[in-house]
This record gives C-alpha cells, sequence and structure tokens, in this order.
C-alpha cells in the first residue's frame, strides 16, 4: 500500500502518495443526501405529530429513525488506502502486462461500496479487468487521441481501455481488496498508470468519503530490438583488445605474415616448416584484435509519420528507437564501446561503454527520446569534432527533413570521420491535404530532398535506408575502404 493519505490537494479531495501532515479540520467521511432525507423526513413527520397530536405520523416516522440509528451504529474514521502496483519488469513493446489497484480498509467498519476510476495511457491497453465480483470485458469503440510524434491509425479500430469506465466493489473492514489489469503494452517509451480516483460509501450508504487521488505509476516499455547483423569490419579499430582485425602487428587471431625470429617472440609462434626450408628460425606474425567505438547520433529535430505502435506503422522516433537499440546491441554484444548523441536543443550525451550494463543504460536512455521546439540553435558548438573520437563510426539517424540535418552531415564529413546516414523518414510520410497545390509541392520537396541525398554521397557520406538485418554491409564496406585511403582534416 502506498503513504498515509495527507492534506487535501483541493476541497473534496484527498492525494495519495506524499508525505506532510493530514489536516484534521477536513472531514473525512461526509453524510450522504440520503442521509439528509431521512434526517429530513423524521423530523418533518415527529413535528407535524406532535403539533397536530396524531400517533400515525410519529410512527411512520420511527421506521426512517431507527433504520439511520442503526446504519450509523458504527461509523468510519478512517479513509481509504489506495496502491497501484505494475509488474514492469523488463516489459517490451507487444508483451503482456498486468497490474493491479488495491484498495484497503483499516478501519472496524466495512465499505458497502468502492467506486474506483483509473486513467490509463493509450499505449497501455487493458483488455481484461478482474476482481471478487468476477470479470468484465471491455466493449469496442474508436479512439481519436493522437500519439506523441505522430496521430494513431485510422485503418485500425483503437479500442477503448477497460479502465475507461467505473468499477464498484465492497471492501471488508481490515482487508484488502484488488482490481486485477491484464492487457498489452503497444509502444516504447515512458508511460503511466494513474491517477487513479477513489470514493468508499459506508452505513448502508449514508456517508461517503471524499475522492482520494493516487498519483500516476510510470511504466518503462522498452523498444523491441529489431534483428541486425554486420558482417563487414570497422573502418578503423582503436582499442586494445577486442574482436575486430586490425592493421597493426600484435596477438590476435588473423595471419599477417612469416617473419625471421626476433628477440621477443613467443616460442609456440614459431614455424617449423619455413624454418626448415629456410634453415632459420621463422615465426607467424598476427594481426591484434581490437575493439572500436560506435557513436549512434538521433536526430531529433523532426517528426514525421504516423505511430500505431507494435503492429501499426512506425514513425520516424519510432524507426530511429528501434534501429538504434538493434545496432547497439550487435555492436555491444561484440565487446564494442557504443555511445549516443542527440542531435536536437536538449543536447543529451551517453558517455561510450561497452557490456550490459551499457545495454541497459542505452535502452533507458532511448526511452526519453522527443522531439522539442527551442528557439535556441546550440548545434554547431555541441556537435564539434572535438566531442567524437577520430576513429569512431558515426551512424546517423536522421529523417532529412530539416536543412540543418544535412549541414551537420556534411561537416562531420569535412572533419574527417567515418559518418554513414540511416535515413529514417517512412515511405508513406505525407502531409495533410491543405488544398488542390498540397501533392505537387510534397513531390517538388520530395525531389529536392533527393538533391540533397546525392550531394551528401557526393561530399563521401552514405544515405541508406534502415531494413534490418544487413542494412549497413555494403556501406560499411565501402567506409571501410576508403578508411585506408589519406583523410582531409579541418584544422
Amino acid at each position: 500500500m502506498t503513504e498515509p493519505y495527507v492534506r487535501p490537494a483541493v476541497p473534496g479531495q484527498r492525494r495519495a502518495g506524499s508525505t506532510g501532515v493530514p489536516d484534521e479540520a477536513a472531514p473525512t467521511w461526509t453524510p450522504t443526501p440520503a442521509l439528509r432525507r431521512a434526517v429530513l423526513l423524521t423530523g418533518l413527520f415527529l413535528v407535524a405529530g406532535a403539533l397536530l397530536g396524531r400517533v400515525d405520523l410519529v410512527v411512520l416516522a420511527t421506521p426512517f429513525a431507527l433504520g439511520t440509528v442503526y446504519a450509523l451504529r458504527r461509523r468510519p474514521s478512517l479513509a481509504p488506502e489506495l496502491a497501484i502496483a505494475v509488474d514492469d519488469n523488463n516489459l517490451v513493446e507487444g508483451s503482456p502486462l498486468v497490474g493491479a489497484i488495491g484498495v484497503g480498509n483499516r478501519d472496524e467498519v466495512g465499505y458497502d461500496l468502492v467506486m474506483i476510476r483509473a486513467v490509463v495511457s493509450k499505449w497501455l491497453r487493458i483488455d481484461r479487468v478482474a476482481f471478487s465480483a468476477g470479470d468484465v470485458e471491455p466493449d469496442t469503440v474508436v479512439v481519436d487521441t493522437p500519439a506523441r510524434g505522430g496521430t494513431p491509425e485510422p485503418e485500425q479500430p483503437a479500442r477503448r481501455s477497460a479502465t475507461d469506465r467505473p468499477y464498484g466493489f465492497t471492501v471488508p473492514a481490515g482487508t484488502i481488496s484488488d482490481l486485477e489489469l491484464r492487457g498489452e503494452t503497444l509502444r516504447w517509451g515512458r508511460h503511466s498508470v494513474g491517477p487513479v480516483a477513489v470514493r468508499a460509501a459506508a452505513c448502508d450508504g449514508l456517508l461517503v468519503s471524499q475522492t482520494l487521488l493516487s498519483d500516476a505509476r510510470a511504466v518503462p516499455v522498452y523498444p523491441v530490438t529489431e534483428p541486425f547483423d554486420a558482417d563487414q569490419a570497422m573502418p578503423r579499430a582503436a582499442g586494445l583488445v577486442g574482436g575486430h582485425r586490425s592493421r597493426r602487428p600484435g596477438e590476435g587471431g588473423e595471419l599477417a605474415g612469416v617473419r625471421i625470429f626476433g628477440p621477443g617472440d613467443r616460442l609456440r609462434r614459431i614455424d617449423w616448416r619455413v624454418s626448415l626450408r629456410a634453415r632459420q628460425l621463422h615465426v607467424a606474425a598476427m594481426l591484434s584484435d581490437r575493439d572500436a567505438e560506435v557513436v549512434l547520433l538521433l536526430d531529433v529535430l523532426a517528426e514525421a509519420g504516423r505511430s500505431g505502435g507494435i503492429r501499426g506503422s512506425a514513425s520516424v522516433l519510432d524507426t530511429c528507437v528501434r534501429a538504434a537499440a538493434a545496432i547497439a546491441e550487435h555492436y555491444l554484444h561484440r565487446g564494442d564501446r557504443v555511445s549516443l548523441l542527440e542531435y536536437g536543443p536538449s543536447a543529451r550525451r551517453l558517455r561510450p561503454a561497452t557490456g550490459r550494463r551499457q545495454y541497459l543504460t542505452l535502452l533507458e536512455w532511448l526511452l526519453d527520446v522527443r522531439v522539442e521546439q527551442s528557439p535556441h540553435e546550440p548545434y554547431d558548438q555541441v556537435f564539434g569534432p572535438q566531442l567524437l573520437s577520430s576513429n569512431a563510426l558515426v551512424v546517423v539517424f536522421t529523417p532529412l527533413v530539416d536543412g540543418r540535418s544535412a549541414k551537420m552531415l556534411a561537416r562531420l564529413a569535412r572533419s574527417g570521420r567515418f559518418v554513414v546516414a540511416v535515413d529514417t523518414l517512412p515511405p508513406s510520410a505525407t502531409p495533410p491535404a491543405r488544398g488542390q497545390w498540397t501533392d505537387v509541392a510534397h513531390r517538388l520537396w520530395r525531389l529536392d530532398r533527393d538533391n540533397t541525398i546525392g550531394q551528401l554521397r557526393e561530399h563521401g557520406v552514405p544515405v541508406v535506408t534502415w531494413a534490418g538485418a544487413g542494412s549497413l554491409d555494403l556501406v560499411l564496406r565501402d567506409v571501410a575502404r576508403l578508411a585506408s585511403a589519406p583523410r582531409p582534416a579541418l584544422r
């Protein structure tokens, strides 16, 4: 359960999940209209009977008086308690969601009726609600609620969450009743279950509690990792040890050649066949295996496309986040260092590291990716050449909608970095129709964008559309060939 409820946020409401001192002056339980009617009728019958001298009116008032006194013989003094629990361990898109809303009664008087209603994020679809009274199945309706960074799919019927309606049940004294929620996660991000409003009635409906509001419970949903595998070597390996073949001699598994035995060479490296033929000791020279650094740069200047969740179409942010998670998982599994950067107003940055801990930190970092609008443009100062290693492979996820994105790519290429641009603009992304020239203007913009992509390729920036496994093999092979050539650098 949550902490004891404290000072009401507004008159007639009490809020859960915060700290403070309860307001003793504010009553927890208030009379209902039924109690007022019972007292009014009893008083009218008694006064009329006394003034008119009619015993029958007093007899008619007796059931109202006795029923009210009997119902109020034991009155509750404590407000109900509320808690939200969600099994949020390793939730990904499309995984089942299990949660519960618990209402506790610490008083010695049971609650005749508890009305509860919860607000749940549209990307957490609740299909089934279970409690002591049985199961309730939701209806199917159309919900016109815009998604973050897009709009819902018009061709897919949306289902109203089962928590969009209030539920009533009883809570005996000294017990906790749970409202179990079961459903499915539809999209990555930080979603919420709550706030939840609860109101209880006791004493046969003559007393009602104040409306209790709980804080929302955050539910992190991680993106689905699309399959990705890059078989090509990295352009330049820079670490001491790792899984990539380098051009530097050392202790590795790739044969570089055979040379004459020298001081410091290991005996197990002696090539006896060559030594017997040459009448002199020769050793096998190996190429060292080194790790590499991969920088994933996410362009969050603009959003386009419609986000339909795990089973719908993908927007620009959906493609960026899912592709970045897949590429990061691939290179972290091979022992490389991976870092993340945002090209936007916030300019968030995740330092390079390796291992499973970096992968979990990376997933948490990706949950906060969103498009932000700001009049300030600190991009040239934030993404300077000094922040990116000269040996790092920079993978930029960009829709190439904003002109500043193309300038950023060209600036990175001129600085001598190994840059690969991943086009994240959905093919179905079209602007809303605002007139008869909308389609013509969109086609002209597409042609201008194709010219920009061609100019980037002339500057040595390969642009490839994300297509899952093997998307970067061809461009990585070309970048690896360019790595052996002299590179221009800005001074």
